[in-house]
């Protein structure tokens, strides 16, 4: 799928498309027609594209890329989580996940080519960073659950490859893109930014004026544990990230949710329990608690179920709002944390 052309048409948000119509001297309603066939037929040649004159069509296809991301493979776990290789136009590849309940289709996107903040229990991360994706092949990834689906996903998550909020404006862009009534559609709610807690993004979002979940990275009640398991503390420590998430909390009107992945004689114990209670009583939150996946890289194993249980009764016995998030895709390597990129080689790491 590789191109010569860097420029993906989904970068465009409307009011982009819009100017760019206006630059060519077409007329006014092209912009949106154009942009009906990129999120509502989900177009994937120029030439589907029948009420658009062919010299449009033309120009278009001289400037514009049109798929941002195509399937490398599709893997299908025993739980019906299927993992998508989603291949770039440069030839690298991001990992993707399609998770369908009921009526619910979530997929996970990915935000980044690698990761550079090395939380020890996650694949992401392990080979480093290469690069940021851009707007369009964020929203490109959505389109390809869409196809795979048979329907549009009804929730999206950012919690792939790569930390989002490292990635800011362009994951912003895609939120915009895919929340826009006139294309996708998918409701503000239904779409969640996971962090591992970079403090000046959060704030950020606190000013966006658009009402997605936050997600933020936790996974230990203590500096200096969740230093070990996630060396951005040692940037943002817990003691500046909770009160920047109350902030938030008070200035957006959202709840956040606080993700605590469950670690066998780690984080698991009824006092670090009591200890997480204490430090979250002060917020309003909620806790999701996280069946560790395995990693090649990472020995901890996930915390037994009796365990699990005691820790969210724990929770519960202080006032805080816990769940326990099921496992899904840990078939075909596609659970949290698992996700890893292929194709250019990374960069360094630096997370610290």
């Amino acid at each position: 799928m590789q191109t010569t052309k860097t420029r993906l048409i989904h970068d465009l948000g409307l009011d982009n498309l819009t100017d760019y119509c206006k630059s060519e001297n077409w007329q006014a309603f092209r912009a949106k027609q154009i942009w009906r066939w990129l999120y509502v037929q989900q177009a994937t040649e120029w030439d589907s594209m029948t009420n658009i004159p062919a010299e449009i069509r033309e120009q278009l296809a001289s400037v514009f890329q049109l798929n941002a991301v195509s399937a490398d493979s599709v893997e299908t776990g025993t739980d019906t989580t299927r993992k998508i290789l989603a291949e770039l136009t440069d030839g690298d590849s991001v990992e993707e996940v399609l998770i369908p309940a009921g009526p619910r289709r979530t997929v996970c996107i990915s935000s980044q080519v690698g990761c550079k903040f090395a939380c020890t229990f996650c694949a992401s991360g392990q080979a480093g960073f290469h690069r940021n994706l851009s707007a369009g092949e964020m929203a490109g990834q959505v389109l390809l659950a869409a196809r795979a689906f048979g329907d549009n996903p009804t929730n999206v998550v950012y919690m792939g490859i790569g930390e989002p909020f490292d990635n800011y404006d362009a994951v912003l862009k895609s939120v915009r893109i895919i929340n826009h009534p006139e294309g996708l559609g998918i409701g503000a709610r239904r779409i969640t930014i996971s962090t591992c807690g970079l403090i000046p993004e959060i704030t950020r979002l606190s000013g966006e004026g658009i009402q997605v979940e936050l997600s933020v990275s936790l996974h230990a009640p203590d500096e200096a544990l969740r230093s070990k398991l996630m060396p951005i503390n040692k940037r943002y420590p817990i003691k500046e990230l909770l009160p920047a998430c109350r902030e938030y909390t008070r200035t957006t009107g959202r709840i956040v949710t606080f993700e605590y992945t469950l670690i066998r004689s780690v984080n698991d114990s009824e006092d670090q329990a009591r200890g997480l209670a204490r430090l979250l009583a002060p917020l309003k939150c909620r806790v999701n608690l996280i069946p560790l996946s395995p990693v090649d890289e990472f020995s901890g194993r996930s915390s037994e179920q009796n365990t699990a249980d005691m820790f969210m009764e724990k929770l519960a016995d202080e006032g805080i709002n816990a769940t326990a998030r099921q496992s899904r895709g840990g078939s075909v390597n596609a659970a949290c944390g698992q996700l890893r990129f292929g194709g250019k080689e990374a960069g360094t790491t630096d997370g610290s």
